[in-house]
């Protein structure tokens, strides 16, 4: 049964690349929604099927096809390309970057610091395809409903995990995979990593996803697309039935991926788009249910601790960061800021994320900002952030004046956006293939809209100069 993901994977790879080379765009969206959102699952039950001399190439197919899609891209450009200010910032910092891999910086092999390039610059190129994507070739409300599909299907799977009150991960050979491959020893009480359980002895589920942070983080952008696709330009929300279960799947899914973070930003989301949308009666519901819960924190506070009430612990040692995983991403921060501070240019690519863990020489890495200081330095950090933000203020000034599905996909990565702010500092959130794909695409399909609009808007002007 297990063995339908790596065919499902396959299946969605060669049926993407066979759209995009008969010129049919659709594939590179339906292969980074369907194919990325199980690609670790698909690893490791390859790995458990014993197949495991065709991960490396499993690994690589993404990559493959996100060079190919853009190869074509720009193969078939036929007109000049009008940069925009965002898209300077980031070809900066893919060569800034690049120039880590090229002079012999930091402690790492050639080879470790083009995966550590990878994992921290990749995103480039995806952007890149976004970015040469033609708004009028993508049917944004398509794949809009095909990611809440796979959100009410990730939930459907979440509740088959609690029902059994069992981690797909335990079937899927997770466990053995991480160890092979990234020398991660099993830990925790469940045989997976403590990524999958929490503070009070609650299991943390992931469903198909990575972990449960990548299935939070997923259940972020969902929620983002649900508030973008069924708003109208007027700001009226008319959710259909459909509409309806997906909203219900993500708060589901929110619920039991018990990431702190990504929960809270999911409301924020919400707080955001009543601000936005001026959704009044939205954003006064979350006044007065601030004042409620704040009563209930200082009822908690103030009350005599019973260390068996697991949720009464989870809140208290929340807010005063004194349990593990809060006290683990302070460690981290700070050794993350003194290694920048002592080094501005960096300490080289490897040198923290994924593959410094991997080497086990990490350094500061919960946190994706501090990750890229880490390795590349403050200037790589500014620019990083210089970009992020950007995104942010150009969704907010562009939101007004756009309509139709281009106003959905402003939305749509503006609330991505500030969706993954927290998330971002207490996890790598470029390591995951499918919502740093995702974000990227649409960052770049979002570019491309408002730079179209811009040139629109200069030929206008100089039309009636002349």
């Amino acid at each position: 049964m297990i063995a339908i993901f790596p065919i499902a994977y396959i299946l969605a790879f060669i049926l993407a690349i066979t759209d995009i080379v008969q010129g049919k765009k659709q594939g590179f969206v339906l292969f980074l929604i369907f194919g990325l959102s199980i690609y670790t699952t698909v690893l490791s039950v390859s790995f458990l099927l014993g197949f495991k001399s065709l991960i490396p190439l499993l690994q690589s197919l993404k990559e493959i096809f996100v060079v190919i899609t853009l190869g074509i891209c720009v193969w078939n450009l036929k007109t000049k390309i009008k940069l925009h200010y965002i898209d300077y910032l980031i070809i900066v910092f893919f060569g800034y970057t690049l120039l880590y891999v090229i002079l012999p910086i930091g402690e790492q092999g050639f080879g470790e610091r083009i995966m550590a390039f990878k994992t921290l610059s990749f995103f480039v190129l995806v952007y890149c395809c976004g970015r040469l994507f033609k708004p009028k070739e993508i049917y944004i409300s398509k794949y809009f409903h095909y990611i809440l599909l796979l959100s009410i299907a990730a939930a459907f799977v979440l509740l088959t995990e609690v029902l059994l009150d069992r981690h797909l991960q335990t079937i899927t050979g997770y466990a053995e995979y991480n160890f092979y491959f990234f020398n991660f020893e099993p830990s925790g009480n469940y045989g997976l990593t403590w990524t999958f359980e929490s503070e009070g002895g609650y299991k943390r589920f992931a469903s198909f996803f990575a972990n449960p942070l990548e299935f939070a983080s997923a259940t972020v952008i969902a929620f983002a697309v649900i508030a973008a696709l069924y708003t109208t330009d007027e700001y009226k929300i008319k959710l259909s039935n459909f509409g309806y279960l997906a909203l219900a799947a993500t708060l589901t899914c929110i619920v039991f991926a018990l990431s702190r973070s990504a929960f809270i930003s999911y409301f924020i989301l919400l707080y955001v788009y009543a601000l936005l949308a001026g959704k009044k009666y939205i954003y006064h519901s979350f006044h007065a249910v601030g004042i409620l819960l704040a009563l209930y924190v200082t009822y908690l506070l103030t009350k005599e601790q019973d260390q068996n009430d697991g949720l009464q612990m989870v809140i208290i040692n929340t807010i005063n960061f004194s349990n593990p995983s809060s006290v683990g991403h302070v460690v981290e921060w700070v050794q993350g800021a003194l290694a920048i501070a002592a080094n501005p240019l960096g300490l080289g690519l490897g040198s923290s994320g994924r593959i410094g863990g991997t080497l086990g020489e990490n350094i500061g890495g919960e946190n994706q900002y501090i990750i890229i200081g880490v390795q590349a330095g403050i200037l790589a950090l500014i620019l990083y952030l210089t970009i992020y933000i950007s995104f942010i203020r150009e969704g907010i000034k562009w939101l007004p004046r756009l309509d139709g599905k281009e106003k959905k996909i402003c939305l749509a990565i503006l609330l991505i956006r500030i969706g993954f702010i927290i998330p971002s500092l207490t996890s790598e959130i470029e390591t995951s293939s499918y919502t740093s794909y995702l974000m990227w695409f649409f960052s770049g399909l979002f570019v491309n809209i408002i730079s179209t609009k811009m040139a629109v808007k200069s030929e206008q002007a100089t039309a009636v100069t002349d």
